[in-house]
């Protein structure tokens, strides 16, 4: 089950929202969910480095309400806000609508996000950096930020060889049959010369043990590993205490009254 089921899917309900929220009839269900998809597609594609990690669709009465969450808020919104008044206007007609409302998130952390880390090993592979070197080093980064564990996986013509392979890459732990752990998920692609290259990432952020909000403009995880960086800080005070031996080791050693008292040798001499 955990390996064939979305892990995004798979909790919804449970530790996570959905990221479309309204109500459609019988009659509007199959159009606005058409809807939605267009708007997604449209703005990955317009927004192209703007790093995008999950956008959020909420419709009220004649109202359609668009979240993007991304790392760069600045790309989007550009000088004076003229970017993003643009992007509302091209929505505007691609919907039909006339009352069109963006709001823009930024991600603190982009290293703790599927989408992001996806997206960052793609851009490098397309730019013929070896795709060993970048998945590491998005490996590396994303623990260091307090992740619990991370897998990555690539399917195709790595490094441009005749026939298409598959590798993983894993560090830490990634349970995916547990519905408790916040697991981010992403499935991305890089267009190279030789074809296209398949990139999946999970990111586990750690358990989440309360009553998590919902609401997909929440932003998961941070309670979590705020307390993990607390304990990698009494981590550091693990590594005061263990200055203040050397500190102890330097009294034992006493080196430098030896050394006097040899000093005293020679004046003795003299």
């Amino acid at each position: 089950m955990g390996q064939k089921a979305n892990p995004i899917g798979n909790r919804l309900g449970i530790i996570r929202g959905w990221e479309s929220n309204w109500y459609g009839s019988k009659k509007d269900y199959a159009s606005k969910l058409i809807e939605d998809h267009k708007i997604r597609t449209y703005l990955n594609a317009r927004i192209n480095k703007g790093g995008i990690a999950k956008i959020v669709i909420e419709r009220t009465l004649g109202k359609l309400i668009v979240t993007i969450h991304t790392s760069k808020p600045g790309i989007i919104i550009g000088k004076g806000g003229n970017e993003v008044d643009r992007i509302k206007e091209e929505l505007k007609k691609l919907t039909g609508k006339d009352d069109v409302q963006i709001n823009i998130l930024e991600i603190r952390r982009p290293e703790l996000d599927a989408n992001i880390v996806g997206d960052t090993i793609a851009k490098q592979i397309e730019n013929r950096i070896n795709f060993k070197r970048a998945i590491k080093m998005a490996i590396a980064s994303t623990l260091r930020m307090g992740a619990e564990g991370i897998k990555v996986k690539v399917a195709g013509r790595l490094g441009g060889a005749e026939i298409a392979r598959t590798e993983e890459f894993k560090q830490g732990r990634v349970p995916l049959h547990t519905f408790r752990m916040d697991i981010d998920y992403a499935n991305v692609f890089a267009q190279t010369v030789y074809g296209k290259i398949g990139i999946k990432v999970w990111i586990c952020k750690g358990e989440v043990l309360g009553q998590r909000e919902l609401n997909p403009n929440f932003v998961g995880g941070k309670n979590d590993m705020s307390e993990r960086r607390d304990g990698g800080h009494h981590g550091h005070d693990r590594r005061d205490d263990r200055r203040g031996g050397g500190d102890r080791g330097g009294d034992r050693r006493g080196g430098g009254d030896r050394r006097d008292n040899r000093g005293g040798g020679r004046d003795r001499r003299n």
